[in-house]
């Protein structure tokens, strides 16, 4: 344990040391959900991508419940009287963190496991649904959820392992170029690029100064107030707001003032410096998660019995002998260890219910971290009534509501899905909030009046096809990807990554450097499913221990402190009634 924590110690120094010379080695002005340099890509040294394999890969999933008996194992009696399933390994959730886990312990030679899944087909939120029609009345295929390859490899450094599985299942992808842009306001277009340049000054200022903080232990603070120190106040200036909500909010799906100063830039580092600056965007008709599909064919075969789809778990009872899992059909699953990937938002939400209840330490730590939502809103129009400028990629939308549909992405580009008919707008946090909470046809009407007013000049047509998904009321998901708030310590979110007797928890959530990212998911389900691998006698990994933890964490302030030559009365600590003061004063 001493060896692992010195080693995040030396990570996070090396990460201070990358932020700190980051901002005077590259430009700034990334994009959400891409995380991408304006002005710094290039092309990836890659085949061309319309030439990939679109080989059949063998996909897992079902239109009905499925309940076939265990693999290698047998029933024993639950505690409420019914017969579980009895398994060494429950895995929970077979997204990217729950099927990599899953691979890991096939590959350790542990293959006495159980996979329950929430929904029909695995994926999690990395999901693609049938949207519009085209010339041939055929659907196409867009994704309702994760949808960049976001940091590729740079020659002689590490590689993506998304990057290198989207290779190897030749999933088809294009290149983002974010210097594809136009900007917009209500009187129709308008270049207000420059604010680029501002926004990229303060958030150099930001990162040059996030660094400085880890190497010496100051006090973090929220981005809001980093970029305010860098001259960055954009409040009152609609074409100020629409770049940085672009900049920020389309990437952390969470406004500045909530965001971690510290960790949001050195997340940012982590990919982007850590593997390239490249981000691809998925436009494979198979769906972006065909990858996913591949992987868990290398271990799982057809109509597998360890797979349990359409499986949704509503209790998790563990002990320092096992865990029991008891689903919403009455069924139950018995195993030695278990590994959750639900999202922050699943273990927020109380969907499903524990037993013990989680201590305080746990608690606390899911109920800090936060969870983003990022809504993608799709529109079809008949293609040859297409208003928009099919040669360009992306459209900024400024309004006096920050936030308000202003990411327009163009999918009938030629290097998307020409001749689609298709653009769609992307909407965060509150607005995702607004959105899902109202009929369809009310969002409907809403962006149709961003659009005319994007475009006064061209008669805007009702669209052919309309959908949008609802992440936060999602009821597997209750969000979409998950940000590092200012307050939450390096700490305390081991907290939310550590284990409970032999409950274990991974997902992107809990990875502490790429949280967010479809390669946290993946690193955290290889690291917990080597850990849990080890405890099981896994073969050629060390031995089986508890992950760190702290019950008990420390303040930035010690109770002497808080006296009135601080700013602090002595009646702040009274009891009404008997006085009960606590701390010094004079």
């Amino acid at each position: 344990m001493a060896a692992t924590l010195s080693r995040s110690i030396a990570v996070l120094a090396c990460v201070a040391i990358l932020l700190l010379h980051s901002s005077q080695a590259k430009p700034h002005g990334f994009k959400g959900s891409q995380k991408c340099r304006r002005g710094s890509q290039k092309l990836p040294n890659s085949p061309a991508y319309d030439e990939l394999c679109t080989a059949t890969v063998r996909t897992y999933f079902t239109t009905t419940t499925i309940r076939p008996e265990p693999y290698a194992t047998a029933t024993v009696s639950s505690s409420t009287g019914g017969q579980c399933k009895s398994t060494k390994v429950a895995v929970l959730g077979a997204g990217v963190a729950g099927i990599t886990a899953a691979q890991v312990l096939s590959n350790h030679s542990v293959t006495d496991f159980l996979i329950l899944e929430y929904n029909t087909a695995i994926g999690g939120r990395c999901r693609a649904d049938k949207f519009g029609k085209d010339r041939d009345g055929d659907p196409y295929t867009v994704e309702l959820g994760a949808n960049w390859i976001q940091g590729t490899v740079t020659e002689g450094g590490p590689e993506n392992p998304i990057w290198t599985l989207v290779k190897k299942y030749g999933v088809k992808n294009e290149f983002t170029n974010l210097s594809s842009l136009l900007t917009y306001d209500k009187t129709g277009q308008v270049d207000y690029t420059d604010k680029f340049d501002a926004f990229d000054a303060a958030y150099s200022f930001a990162e040059e100064d996030a660094g400085t903080g880890i190497l010496m232990n100051f006090q973090d603070r929220d981005l809001r107030s980093a970029f305010n120190l860098g001259g960055w106040t954009p409040k009152g200036d609609p074409h100020a707001m629409a770049i940085e909500w672009y900049e920020m909010d389309y990437e952390y799906a969470q406004i500045p003032d909530v965001s971690s100063q510290r960790f949001t830039t050195a997340n940012f580092n982590s990919t982007f410096y850590g593997f390239s600056e490249l981000n691809q965007f998925s436009t494979d008709q198979r769906g972006y998660n065909t990858f996913l599909h591949g992987q868990a064919s290398e271990f799982l075969e057809d109509n597998d019995p360890r797979l349990l789809l359409n499986t949704i778990v509503t209790n998790i009872s563990y002990s320092d002998s096992g865990v029991t899992i008891y689903n919403s059909d009455g069924s139950c699953v018995e195993a030695d260890y278990a590994i959750t990937t639900f999202s922050v938002g699943v273990l927020q939400s109380n969907a499903v219910t524990f037993e013990p209840p989680l201590p305080d330490w746990k608690n606390i730590a899911i109920n800090t971290m936060q969870i983003g939502v990022y809504t993608k809103i799709f529109l079809q129009f008949p293609p040859d009534q297409a208003f928009w400028p099919k040669d360009t990629e992306n459209f900024i939308y400024a309004s006096k509501k920050r936030g308000y549909y202003t990411a327009w992405q163009n999918l009938d580009h030629p290097k998307y899905i020409p001749g689609s008919g298709i653009i769609f707008c992307t909407v965060t946090t509150e607005q995702s909030y607004a959105v899902d909470n109202q009929d369809d046809e009310i969002t409907k009407a809403e962006v149709l009046a961003v659009l005319r007013e994007m475009f006064p000049n061209s008669t805007i047509p009702e669209p052919i096809a309309f959908m949008y998904p609802r992440w936060s009321t999602t009821p597997w998901a209750y969000g979409s990807y998950s940000n590092w708030p200012p307050g939450l310590s390096l700490e305390g979110h081991q907290n939310l990554r550590a284990n409970i007797q032999r409950l274990f928890f991974a997902g992107e959530a809990t990875s502490a450097e790429f949280y967010g990212y479809m390669q946290g998911a993946y690193f955290e389900g290889k690291n917990i499913g080597e850990l849990v691998a080890a405890c099981t006698g896994g073969i050629g990994l060390p031995a089986c221990m508890d992950m760190a933890r702290y019950e008990s964490l420390g303040g930035d302030t010690p109770v002497a402190a808080y006296v009135p030559s601080n700013g602090w009365m002595q009646t702040s600590f009274q009891t009404i009634g008997d006085v009960d003061v606590v701390g010094g004063g004079g």
